[in-house]
């Protein structure tokens, strides 16, 4: 019985570090978007994509992109000012475990198994302007499908960083309908490259 009260203190204790550990991760990542509009920039483009997509007349669809290139620069210079920013948060708090679940003390007991959400972030701001700035000349169709993954991914990373994988991926599939290994084949090859590099994938 004195087994059965220890094992279960232990494991409330460990649910409630985790439990406090992922409030200050959110708190935290929640404090450096606060200062930008990319949530807001975000559901814009997200918006005109599909308003493009759907629109018959040549001329009409034409403004639409040129009014969405102009919040895809826009997005992009406020993703690399909130990179920089975050940049500059300790080791220990830009730490990212790469076990599929969120367990308690993971990144000081597992270090080898963590990447860095500093760099990642880096990654996707990079991803993001290259995608802005067309790198790789696509069609304005093609163009907004890359960024669609670029972004994305970029959430799954800040959910991934604030609860773990598992949860970040089922979010992107219940939302967006889209797995997490369709989001990495989708994005830039450098940003792939780079985000498999990071991870150990």
């Amino acid at each position: 019985m004195e087994l059965l009260t220890l094992t279960a203190l232990l494991l409330l204790a460990a649910y409630l570090h985790k439990t406090r550990e992922q409030k200050k991760r959110i708190a935290l990542l929640a404090s450096h978007l606060g200062r930008y509009q990319i949530e807001t920039l975000m559901e814009n483009l997200t918006e005109g994509y599909l308003r493009c997509l759907g629109e018959d007349d040549p001329e009409r669809r034409e403004q639409i992109w040129k009014l969405l290139d102009t919040t895809e620069q826009t997005l992009a210079g406020q993703f690399q000012r909130f990179a920089a920013d975050f940049a500059r948060v300790e080791d220990a708090d830009a730490r990212v475990s790469t076990l599929p679940l969120a367990l308690p003390f993971a990144q000081a007991l597992f270090p080898a198994k963590t990447f860095d959400m500093r760099t990642a972030l880096a990654i996707h701001a990079r991803g993001i302007a290259d995608t802005a700035a067309n790198s790789l000349q696509q069609a304005p169709k093609s163009k907004a499908y890359t960024m669609s993954a670029e972004l994305f991914l970029m959430q799954h990373t800040c959910h991934w960083y604030c609860r773990s994988r598992a949860v970040a991926s089922a979010r992107m599939l219940a939302r967006h309908k889209t797995s997490y290994a369709q989001l990495v084949d989708s994005v830039s090859p450098a940003t792939r490259r780079d985000y498999r590099a990071l991870i150990g994938a």
